[in-house]
């Protein structure tokens, strides 16, 4: 099987590659995600050993600010059943349910950001779904010349 490689947003006031790296086993269930593409990818395409780019965003420098890889394949979401969870779904039943998520673990926390600005400015990741005009989505796939290219010659 060919190994995947992703790009996961997080807001770092809210979770951070540090706090990724201080978890018991440097591990962390990839929660409450809410929209469906990025539903998709977790259920359908991630798999373990899968390595991802921890990106910080909706912060003051948004970036890359390491690396971690897919510990455990999809399996559903326990906080859309939560009523006390800011993610609960009521149409979400254990039986037939609508979210997904993975676990990550820490692999490399680079030694400064890698801004979104650096990023946008070279032309190897001109066609990075990251650095394209209206690109959003919080969880996204990564071509392996991206990532070999940032965790090679940037981090």
């Amino acid at each position: 099987m060919t190994k995947k490689y992703w790009l996961m947003k997080s807001e770092p006031d809210t979770f951070s590659i540090d706090d990724l790296r201080e978890r018991p086993d440097s591990k962390e269930s990839w929660d409450g995600v809410r929209n469906y593409q990025a539903r998709n990818f977790m259920r359908d395409e991630m798999k373990k050993g899968d390595l991802i780019l921890f990106y910080h965003s909706s912060c003051k420098v948004p970036g890359i600010a390491g690396v971690a890889k897919v510990s455990m394949e999809s399996h559903p979401d326990p906080t859309c059943w939560d009523k006390s969870s800011a993610y609960y779904d009521p149409k979400s039943t254990k039986e037939s349910p609508r979210w997904f998520m993975v676990e990550v673990c820490f692999k490399k926390k680079f030694k400064s950001v890698i801004e979104l600005s650096k990023l946008k400015e070279l032309p190897e990741l001109k066609d990075m779904i990251l650095v394209q005009k209206g690109s959003r989505l919080s969880i996204q796939p990564v071509k392996k010349e991206h990532y070999d290219f940032i965790v090679n010659n940037l981090a």
